[in-house]
């Protein structure tokens, strides 16, 4: 009897799928915390995954250019694979999580109830929130907190499109960012007396519970999340069977509790109890890009953060711009705030002129004391009879560095000083230099000028001066 029953439980223990089989996986980084889940899938069904890590982005990246080896695929998302034209054999998602910020408490009351990219960005950009994340260039979810701010300050409510993104709103975004890593969560632990915030998976945050000095609260912010849903993907064909029999499993109620329980990832199907910690709706999920080339001008704007731009304004205040043409411009400055204001490490120099230079001023901002002085600058009634348009660029052009762009705004002709053929003979630095006409200005000038800089004009009476002024603080 005793030898009957011992039979039945070894029975119950071997898995009844035949043989052991073993595949190979490319998988994302973030999934080293299944070792628990893919023991169970082992034992249940015989196989076991083998992964081999690598950041999404990079591991996409790998796919794309053809046969990797592997077996299988187990990315954050195959939308990366997809943008690069390639394709799957077959793919199903098996668990989700959404991009977040994990922010201490003590700063979560400075974003307000449910914050919005833009505000995040806002903060940031002002010197009042750091943070760490993910290198975009290798990680999904470093790419996806590049989406979500730049879907934001599109504020089409779709997909970004090449045109929409705003460089200068993502560079306001990064002067946030304290470090990027390859494990982004093991360096805020290591560096959290010293940060803000993280930028991650939701799981990701979860998992620092009861690690930190100080508690992060998950924000969902309000326009819409990035959504992860680890898709496993067939990559040999020869491996189909095994490969049906892992998602079946994967999806099973059974394994959708585990892996929530262990991972802190959100089960597949809706109707599937979440625990306490994974209740907390996440609203909408934010449209993603619909072409790679979307993807490398985010890259082209992180890669440009960071590196100390400056920009010079050259501001006519000559008599005729009295009235109702120096309120605009003072107007367009005074709306350079929010998800438009200068931000942390970018220099601003103002020079204003009339028949010469009247005054000078430059601003590293490192806070609102710069905007603030800024602003001032711009309000000064200190106005001045003759426009000696090409003196006032040849200063600011001295004054220019190795990343430095030029806005010049006047409303007439230069009848004073340095005439454009002379300003044309000297051979500079290639500055860009962005020319704002209004007024009387000689746009036939402007445009020589701007050509030869490799900048544009904008004609101010054609849109707002707020608006030109945005346009010049784009991608570039």
């Amino acid at each position: 009897m005793r030898l009957a029953i011992l039979l039945l439980v070894l029975a119950a223990c071997t898995p009844s799928t035949g043989d052991q089989v073993r595949l190979t996986v490319l998988a994302t980084s973030e999934l080293a915390d299944l070792g628990p889940v893919l023991a169970d899938l082992k034992r249940d069904t015989g196989v076991e995954l083998v992964l081999d890590y690598r950041g999404t982005v990079a591991a996409s990246s790998e796919l794309a250019k053809g046969p990797s080896g592997f077996d299988l695929a187990w990315l954050s998302t195959n939308r990366f694979l997809r943008l690069r034209g390639a394709q799957p054999l077959l793919s199903e998602s098996t668990m989700m999580s959404p991009l977040v910020l994990g922010v201490k408490k003590s700063k979560a009351g400075q974003l307000g109830e449910q914050p919005s990219w833009a505000d995040i960005a806002d903060r940031a950009a002002l010197g009042e929130l750091t943070f760490g994340m993910s290198d975009p260039r290798v990680s999904g979810d470093g790419m996806a907190a590049l989406i979500g701010v730049a879907t934001a300050a599109a504020g089409t409510g779709a997909a970004v499109r090449q045109e929409d993104v705003r460089c200068d709103r993502i560079q306001g975004f990064l002067a946030g960012r304290a470090f990027d890593a390859p494990d982004v969560i093991e360096e805020y632990e290591r560096r959290q007396d010293n940060v803000d915030a993280v930028v991650a998976h939701e799981s990701a945050i979860l998992s620092l519970s009861g690690r930190l000095r100080e508690p992060l609260e998950v924000v969902y912010p309000r326009d819409g999340i990035v959504l992860s849903d680890y898709p496993l993907m067939l990559l040999n064909q020869e491996k189909r069977a095994h490969y049906d029999r892992v998602v079946e499993w994967l999806r099973s109620p059974a394994a959708q509790q585990a892996i929530m329980a262990r991972t802190s990832r959100r089960p597949i199907d809706p109707a599937l109890p979440r625990n306490e910690k994974l209740d907390t709706p996440i609203g909408n999920a934010l449209y993603f890009p619909g072409r790679q080339e979307v993807l490398d001008t985010l890259l082209a704007a992180y890669d440009r953060a960071g590196t100390g731009r400056q920009v010079i304004f050259v501001l006519d205040y000559s008599k005729s711009m009295a009235g109702g043409r120096i309120a605009g411009l003072r107007e367009a400055f005074a709306a350079l705030n929010g998800f438009d204001r200068f931000y942390v490490g970018e220099t601003v120099t103002i020079i204003r002129f009339a028949g010469q230079v009247l005054e000078e001023r430059s601003f590293t901002v490192s806070g609102k004391r710069e905007l603030d002085a800024l602003q001032a600058v711009v309000a000064s009634d200190d106005m001045g009879s003759y426009t000696a348009i090409w003196s006032a660029l040849d200063h600011a052009y001295r004054k220019a560095g190795d990343n430095a762009s030029i806005v010049l705004m006047t409303d007439g002709e230069n009848n004073a000083g340095t005439s454009l053929a002379e300003f044309l003979k000297v051979k500079r630095v290639r500055v860009p230099t962005f020319a704002i006409r209004f007024g009387e200005a000689d746009l036939g000038e402007l445009s020589q000028v701007s050509a030869a800089t490799g900048g544009r004009v904008v004609d101010a009476t054609a849109k707002s001066l707020l608006e030109a002024v945005r346009e010049i603080r784009g991608c570039r």
